[in-house]
């Protein structure tokens, strides 16, 4: 496989459908989002979105953004996966954090995603409210990607995710077929009940959708393949 040459510093590479910083803000479409990162576009009407929480399952980021198109799974390397970015609903979701260990890495999915659909994905997920956005640059069975994420900002190392929000992370990396080690450590971590029952049966819906189900609409979408 031929390497992506490099960019910068701080990216090891720029693949095909990734436009440099100075070329996206000279596009009107793009815009700069805050916190010194530049939107990610994988031309001049999409970006690429990397998840790694419950916005891996498919049918979960398209209720969001209806344009999402699976690109395929993909590692963040030096980071870790962490459950302690306080939601407004009082438990714990998914985080993405730098790891001391070398070897670690984030296993997710690259998902691409029109750009009228990224204040939608900005809203749900709480951009400057407890995320905030930035550009990483993650690995795919095709090659380098440099994709739009999100990070927490407010964390609490004591917080525990509902039973539905752990089962939509595990349910999206199922689908996906992330490594069977990486799906048992998801399925191991520690819940506590949503004290609001009509809450957890509504999110358990999307939960119930059949894998093969979920897959077969991720493959109508077509799939998106990096240059080598």
């Amino acid at each position: 496989m031929r390497p992506c040459p490099a960019l910068d510093g701080s990216l090891a590479g720029l693949c095909r459908h990734n436009i440099l910083v100075d070329r996206i803000l000279q596009h009107p479409a793009a815009r700069p989002v805050g916190h010194g990162c530049t939107q990610v576009m994988s031309n001049a009407e999409t970006f690429l979105y990397f998840a790694y929480g419950s916005n891996m399952l498919t049918r979960r980021l398209r209720e969001r953004t209806p344009s999402a198109r699976v690109v395929g799974s993909a590692t963040l390397a030096g980071h870790e996966l962490r459950w302690h970015k306080v939601s407004k609903d009082g438990s714990a979701k998914c985080d993405i954090v730098v790891a001391k260990a070398a070897q670690a890495c984030v296993h997710g999915v690259v998902f691409e995603i029109a750009v009228a659909d990224k204040p939608a994905l900005d809203i749900a997920e709480g951009i400057g409210m407890g995320y905030k956005g930035c550009e990483v640059e993650v690995r795919t069975a095709n090659g380098a990607l440099s994709a739009w994420t999100y990070r927490a900002t407010n964390i609490d190392p004591l917080a525990r995710p509902y039973p539905w929000y752990k089962a939509l992370v595990v349910a999206g990396a199922k689908e996906h077929g992330l490594p069977a080690a990486y799906v048992a450590a998801l399925e191991a971590v520690v819940t506590r009940e949503d004290p609001k029952p009509e809450r957890a049966a509504q999110n358990a819906l999307l939960v119930a959708l059949p894998l093969r189900d979920q897959a077969a609409a991720a493959a109508a979408s077509g799939q998106f393949r990096p240059a080598a």
